[in-house]
């Protein structure tokens, strides 16, 4: 097996642990990714900006002031891991 050929297994190999689509066939490789959204917590990170309490404990989290509060990769701020819903929601 050449060199050229291993560097494409190895990169094939990245690729599978990217959790993407991918399809081997003899000419080519074809990648593809899935990306669900939940419309809920678009809602909920919407309605955290309207709350002046979550805006100041996010101005906390991000002085790092703060270490029961986060905020996740989506922007959403959670409590310990949880998502904190606003009163507007309700």
């Amino acid at each position: 097996m050449s060199s050229l050929m291993v560097k494409e297994l190895d990169l094939i190999e990245e690729f599978r642990d990217l959790s993407l689509v991918c399809e081997i066939t003899p000419k080519s490789v074809r990648l593809g990714m899935l990306k669900l959204t939940n419309p809920f917590l678009e809602k909920v990170k919407e309605c955290q900006k309207k709350d002046q309490k979550l805006m100041e404990k996010l101005v906390l989290i991000n002085e790092g002031k703060e270490t029961d509060f986060g905020v996740d990769e989506n922007r959403v701020i959670k409590y310990r891991g949880r998502v904190l819903c606003p009163m507007c929601l309700n």
